[in-house]
């Protein structure tokens, strides 16, 4: 099955684990989502996939994150077009296949979702 993989080219951790899904054979699609930001409606569907709350994706060691919304007080939907906005806010990356999602760290987690 096809791992589609939320990924930030700027990103060590998400440039690893594409290279361990190249390394162990495993099919993937890249979307990168600094080029091409995910819509409220599509991180909306990660969420459910990952089962898990915005805030569980939320990069809060972030420059952007410290200086502009450490302090502040949003809600889920806030927190979703903001993040729609700011798409280096998210953490990454994030693997989906089919109906579920992982985070793509630490790397071991990728090995247990591929095999799953």
């Amino acid at each position: 099955m096809l791992v589609k993989v939320l990924h930030n080219g700027n990103c060590s951790k998400s440039n690893a684990v594409l290279e361990y899904l190249d390394e162990n054979g495993v099919s993937f699609e890249i979307i990168n989502i600094v080029e091409d930001p995910l819509s409220v409606l599509e991180i909306k569907t990660v969420l459910k996939k990952l089962n898990q709350s915005v805030f569980h994706i939320i990069r809060k060691t972030d420059k952007l994150y410290t200086e502009n919304y450490a302090d502040k007080n949003y809600s889920e939907e806030e927190w979703i077009k903001i993040l729609s906005e700011n798409p280096s806010l998210i953490q990454r990356p994030i693997l989906v296949k089919g109906s579920v999602a992982m985070l793509g760290r630490p790397i071991e987690n990728v090995k247990f979702f591929i095999e799953k």
